[in-house]
């Protein structure tokens, strides 16, 4: 059965109506885009897209690199209830981030403030052990996490104390001797 001209004309002009209409609906969106990315890299929130994964991924990871911790935590921590194996491995290594950033900004003599790096140092160690778990080639949480082990205290040797000196319990008495 053979189409008239007339009804071939018809179905041409429907196809092409149906073509420009998605053509103009790409466009829109590769806009959207564009207008998301530019957003995302001044640090701004972006206008489209709100409420998808990747802006507010892209909140956090600004919020972090401003110094802003606490929320970006946060904001990471509710972004782990979603999303893929992938992305939760690249939250987990944020979030490792943000305390080896923190343990490291810290970091001094003082007893207190070794306690508090030593604690922000394994919750980093956690966070890139769980980002592994995820994704066991994301190479940047390993390198991160053999920072973060070789910076920890290896267990600690009994009866040291907060002695500078392994080995000494009392002022200079060795261990081991009576």
């Amino acid at each position: 059965m053979a189409l008239s001209a007339r009804k071939l004309t018809l179905v041409l002009a429907g196809v092409a109506l149906a073509s420009a209409a998605i053509a103009i609906w790409q466009a829109n969106e590769i806009r959207e885009i564009r207008n998301f990315n530019q957003a995302i890299q001044e640090g701004k929130t972006p206008t489209s897209h709100k409420q998808s994964y990747e802006a507010k991924f892209a909140v956090a990871y600004w919020q972090a690199n401003n110094g802003r911790f606490q929320e970006a935590t946060q904001l990471f921590g509710q972004l782990l209830e979603q999303g893929s194996d992938t992305q939760k491995s690249a939250v987990q290594y944020n979030t490792g981030n943000i305390f080896f950033l923190r343990g490291l900004a810290i970091n001094g003599r003082d007893i207190t403030v070794r306690d508090e790096t030593e604690y922000l140092l394994n919750q980093a160690r956690t966070a890139y052990e769980q980002s592994l778990r995820l994704d066991h080639t994301f190479w940047d949480a390993k390198h991160n996490l053999d920072r973060v082990l070789s910076m920890l205290p290896a267990t600690p040797t009994p009866g040291v104390g907060e002695s500078d000196s392994p080995g000494l319990i009392m002022g200079n008495i060795p261990v081991g001797l009576p």
